[in-house]
């Protein structure tokens, strides 16, 4: 899923020394590839400049990345295609979020106080698996550093992911538009019809199959 796990020596602690994990996704609305969460604690020595991946240009979050690897408690959730359509996207997104932080948590060896995630629904109460206190923080991935790191983590991940898929399946331009639905992919999808990779559920690729 990931190289490794890096725990770093100190964490940044939120007020009233609290170990505080940052949670968020990409790949929500894509017609291709999973989603992906990430989860994260920041450590001591975590980069300056983090900020909601969407705001990053692609040079910037290839230079941040890595440093938040090194420096920074993380981990990866991820569900794909194939688990999307069984449970549809919501409660996929919400699965990958629940297996971003167990790993971490186990990582760490600590829970945490608190689980800060991007949106405005947390996996509690829908993911059976989910144990600990959450808040959802609308924009949360440009408020808070340890959510706009696991932005960056999930975004730049699944990202990789749409490229080595690319190279198997070149027709439809994934290291360009990482599977959503832009004009180049739908005209792909027609002339070509959709891979294990598509999800099959969603709209465009449902429809295409009616028409089989």
């Amino acid at each position: 899923m990931h190289d490794k796990i890096v725990i770093p020596a100190a964490f940044a602690k939120h007020p009233a020394g609290a170990l505080v994990i940052g949670v968020d996704e990409a790949g929500r609305g894509p017609l291709a590839g999973p989603v992906v969460a990430a989860a994260c604690v920041l450590g001591v020595d975590a980069p300056a400049g983090l900020d909601d991946s969407k705001k990053l240009s692609a040079k910037r979050r290839a230079v941040l990345e890595p440093l938040i690897q090194q420096s920074c408690g993380w981990a990866l959730g991820v569900v794909e295609a194939d688990e999307i359509d069984r449970i549809n996207i919501f409660a996929a997104t919400m699965l990958a979020m629940t297996r971003a932080v167990a790993e971490l948590v186990a990582a760490l060896g600590a829970e945490p106080d608190e689980v800060l995630i991007d949106g405005n629904k947390t996996p509690q109460g829908r993911v059976p698996e989910w144990r600990w206190q959450a808040r959802a923080i609308v924009g949360g991935d440009g408020l808070e550093p340890c959510i706009s790191a696991a932005s960056i983590l999930a975004k730049e991940h699944r990202d990789r992911v749409m490229r080595a898929h690319a190279a198997r399946f070149p027709q439809y331009g994934w290291e360009r538009n990482a599977g959503y639905g832009t004009a180049e992919h739908v005209e792909a999808l027609r002339r070509h019809g959709p891979t294990p990779i598509h999800r099959q559920s969603f709209a465009p690729i449902a429809q295409l199959k009616l028409f089989d």
